[in-house]
């Protein structure tokens, strides 16, 4: 099931050599002492940059040249930054050149953009005084990323942070530090001062909690799983009442209507799984189709499925590379297992594929009369895992849809604009795509409701975030008016 790319690809691909791997502090490459000391000489170098620095006390105009300076840099490395995520993270070559890389040097830009258009508000006192609110940045932040988009969320977490004026220490999943001290690199090369942008590499249960614990860091932002979430969270608490910003697990329903096109309908469904291999937070892995279309519907997808082009992701014709690490390949395939046990009726995949005897390669996998109290529709697999539900009426769908801990994402496909409007507000979810899948955007706010977390990644809303709000008052004496 799903077919597979050329075991043996002569790479016309040039791979990388790697350039940096020590951490980088205070604008220099240096090595690791341990963990928790490295997180403090990070955060050192950050407070100084902040407190004593030019950073946060240029004009936003001057910020917004050197991170565009950034971008470009990024722009002129694109392949070589491409190759790195592919080697961490076994992502699709083709796809990191064609579109993490390049979108990311946009988000530089998009943010570059507000730089200087940070500005509070006048008041209008109800007593004999003058009121203004000012936006200023936050201070130090921790960025904790995860490892299926290392560029994406690198970007989505800095660029913000940076246009906002604040300085921060980024610490990279530890399957995917290398596009991150390349990122580093290219921050310094820009002209972004020193102990502005530290990059600290190391595991979570160390790295991780001293960034979320440290008594100088005046906000973290996090993406990852719900279970981490919670620890981010009560460290945070613990110490010093850091602002936190979570960007947590999804189980994102897909909700197919009769009068959908079945063709777009199977292709939005497929995609929405099968996209970097379902190691993606807003997966579509719960796709609920009417009844009136399901088993067309289902035809064409279990069709798609097995042709999808499953191996080497450095072959531009592959469309899914393997999955992260054994720990998740592992993960993966016992999920598929619970599915088996609990009774949904698997339809294709289900088994690992053994591409020349190697590599964490899995079928693309879809089960069908799939429950909602079945562990592969209540949990996260984050792989190649689609469970398919058939339903009758809006009410139904919505009920069902909804019947998760999770928020993160949902999408609709029908022609009826009644119910598209009825369904995306009834739905609990951070973002409702209609007739479409992933239509993200740097102006587009992202982020969950419920058990996915809270806090927006894109849009001015992630802006804000790192701004905090001081009202200034003065008192008015002689003034003809109020």
């Amino acid at each position: 099931m799903g077919s597979h790319g050329n075991d043996n690809l002569e790479s016309s691909v040039k791979i990388p050599t790697i350039k940096f791997t020590k951490l980088f502090v205070n604008g220099e490459f240096v090595d690791s002492i341990s963990d928790k000391e490295d997180v403090d000489l990070a955060v050192n170098a950050a407070r100084h940059a902040f407190d004593d620095g030019p950073w946060p006390r240029m004009p936003g105009s001057e910020r917004a040249k050197r991170m565009m300076k950034f971008a470009d840099l990024i722009d002129q490395n694109v392949e070589e930054l491409a190759a790195l995520d592919t080697l961490d993270a076994g992502k699709l070559f083709s796809m990191g050149k064609a579109v993490d890389i390049p979108s990311s040097a946009d988000t530089l830009r998009y943010y570059a953009g507000a730089a200087d258009k940070i500005h509070g508000d006048v008041l209008k006192m109800s007593r004999e005084f003058h009121a203004y609110t000012l936006h200023e940045p936050i201070g130090v932040v921790g960025h904790i990323i995860p490892w299926n988009f290392p560029t994406t969320l690198f970007f989505l977490k800095v660029s913000p942070a940076l246009a906002a004026g604040c300085t921060m220490i980024v610490k990279p999943a530890e399957q995917t530090p290398l596009s991150a001290l390349y990122y580093a690199h290219l921050a310094k090369l820009a002209g972004i001062p020193d102990g502005v942008l530290n990059v600290v590499t190391g595991f979570g249960p160390t790295a991780g909690a001293a960034i979320c614990s440290h008594m100088d860091i005046d906000a973290v932002s996090f993406t990852g799983s719900t279970e981490v979430g919670r620890i981010v969270m009560k460290a945070a608490a613990e110490s010093n009442l850091k602002v936190v910003s979570l960007e947590l697990g999804g189980k994102s329903p897909l909700i197919i209507f009769d009068d959908a096109d079945v063709d777009m309908a199977a292709q939005l469904a497929l995609i929405g799984i099968l996209y970097n291999k379902g190691e993606i937070c807003v997966a579509s892995s719960r796709v609920y189709v009417q009844e009136g279309i399901y088993d067309k519907l289902v035809k064409k997808l279990v069709e798609m499925a097995k042709a999808w082009v499953v191996g080497d992701p450095f072959d531009p014709k592959v469309q899914q590379g393997p999955q992260v690490d054994k720990e998740q390949f592992d993960k993966i395939l016992t999920y598929i297992e619970h599915g088996k046990r609990e009774g949904a009726t698997l339809l294709t995949g289900g088994k690992p594929l053994a591409l020349g005897g190697k590599g964490y390669y899995v079928e693309p996998t879809i089960f069908a009369e799939v429950k909602e109290d079945m562990l592969i529709a209540k949990d996260e697999i984050f792989g190649p895992v689609l469970a398919l539900a058939k339903f009758k009426t809006i009410d139904e769908a919505i009920k069902r849809a909804n019947s998760t801990r999770y928020g993160l994402a949902a999408g609709i496909v029908t022609k009826d604009l009644d119910v598209a409007n009825t369904v995306s507000r009834s739905l609990r979810a951070g973002t409702i795509w209609i007739n479409c899948y992933f239509a993200f955007g740097n102006d587009c706010p992202f982020g969950g409701y419920k058990m996915s977390g809270f806090g927006k990644d894109s849009g001015l809303e992630a802006l804000h975030k790192y701004l905090q709000v001081k009202s200034v008052v003065t008192p008015l004496y002689n003034s003809p008016w109020l």
